[in-house]
């Protein structure tokens, strides 16, 4: 049995670049394909993988430039990556891991984490919403050429996995896939976190500076709000934006190693969460570290958090009803009110620890094997999972 990972691009670090890394950790001789690949800004943890790039990756590595380049070059580069010697072929894909070719005696099965957001999400994107006449018709012919573009590559999928009960009709809506979706919730790696015994002086966000993740509404809130510390660790195409109208009491750092970051997690008060996600695997690793989270209180979080509701000692966040302002303060008033226990939030994280996801992704793909060469019964073992401390 021949297996190969397949990931849009390795260019950042994000939610989907950790499910990448958990592939490999479950089948650890598999080669990993992607569009591009940047060693240093992505995570370390990809240069102990065989990482294959397209041409395009050859000359195109930076996050903005992906993007930038994505149509049509990108597009074209992934589907001449090659992977149709493999038995089976493991997505984790937004948008053109799908792409890639494929052999029709391939199966295929694909980790969506969420449909084409620009091709089926379109009206989240305010470049496209508020475009004027004569590019708004432009942008509706490429897209909806894209559009049939990606159903057709979706369609050579035998079997979906996706994130969570947020993605799931999303999926049915776009894909209307063959076989049942499966649900398998990414993890958290609770051993890269720890417990610092106190909590710190400061609110933390983790994030991309992009528009949906609302790093800057965070900003507003707390210059309006002098006498609290905010630390921001991230990078990304507004960090130019937000950082020229910070405020004295915001602290802004990137390129933090595992140990750093931990750190930085381990010592804050709480964790800012503001975006609308399909999941979000940063506020489990901030319980991973003890520390409560106050988010938005819709999307993945619904399915990862315990939210406040009378009893702090036994809940992980404390949500707010509108991306706005003036309902985080409020949120984060209320917060300072409550008395929160970590090791209750950190006993919650390992609920979502790495080893569970990897074993049920390395069950999932095993078994689906079984059953496409007719042997549903005894699972045979080819590749010896790396060992993942619970």
């Amino acid at each position: 049995m021949k297996i190969a990972i397949v990931h849009d691009n390795l260019v950042c670090k994000g939610g989907a670049e950790q499910v990448a890394l958990s592939f490999h950790n479950a089948f650890p001789e598999a080669p990993v394909y992607t569009l591009s690949y940047d060693s240093q800004n992505t995570y370390p943890e990809f240069k102990d993988c065989d990482v294959k790039t397209s041409w395009f990756g050859k000359f195109i590595r930076s996050e903005k430039n992906c993007k930038r380049f994505y149509f049509p070059l990108g597009i074209l580069a992934m589907q001449q990556l090659d992977v149709s010697g493999y038995d089976i072929v493991l997505q984790s894909t937004t948008h053109c891991a799908k792409y890639i070719k494929t052999s029709p005696k391939t199966l295929v099965i694909t980790y969506c984490h969420n449909p084409f957001r620009l091709v089926w999400s379109t009206e989240s994107y305010e470049k496209v919403f508020n475009a004027g006449l004569v590019k708004k018709f432009v942008y509706t012919k490429v897209l909806n050429f894209l559009k049939g573009f990606d159903k057709a590559f979706a369609d050579r999928t035998n079997w979906f996995i996706t994130n969570s009960k947020e993605v799931l009709p999303r999926i049915q809506a776009a894909y209307q896939p063959k076989n049942e979706v499966a649900i398998i919730n990414p993890s958290v790696k609770c051993n890269n976190f720890f417990l610092s015994g106190r909590a710190g002086e400061y609110y933390l966000v983790v994030s991309r500076f992009e528009p949906y993740k609302k790093v800057d509404m965070v900003v507003d809130t707390f210059i309006a709000m002098p006498d609290k510390k905010l630390v921001v660790v991230g990078k990304g195409t507004m960090e130019a934006e937000i950082k020229k109208k910070s405020g004295p009491n915001i602290t802004y750092l990137s390129g933090l190693n595992s140990e750093e970051l931990a750190g930085v997690y381990a010592n804050c008060k709480a964790f800012i969460f503001p975006q609308l996600e399909d999941y979000g695997i940063t506020p489990l690793e901030a319980n991973a570290s003890g520390r409560p989270v106050i988010a938005y209180g819709k999307g993945g979080v619904l399915e990862t958090m315990i939210p406040y509701e009378g009893d702090s000692l036994h809940s992980t966040a404390v949500f707010f009803e509108e991306q706005t302002k003036e309902s985080l303060t409020a949120a984060v008033e209320k917060f300072e009110q409550l008395e929160f226990d970590s090791e209750f939030i950190r006993s919650h994280a390992e609920s979502f620890d790495e080893g569970a996801f990897v074993s049920k992704i390395r069950q999932f793909v095993l078994k689906k094997y079984a059953l496409s060469n007719g042997t549903p019964g005894e699972l045979v073992e080819v590749f010896k999972p790396k060992a993942v401390v619970a």
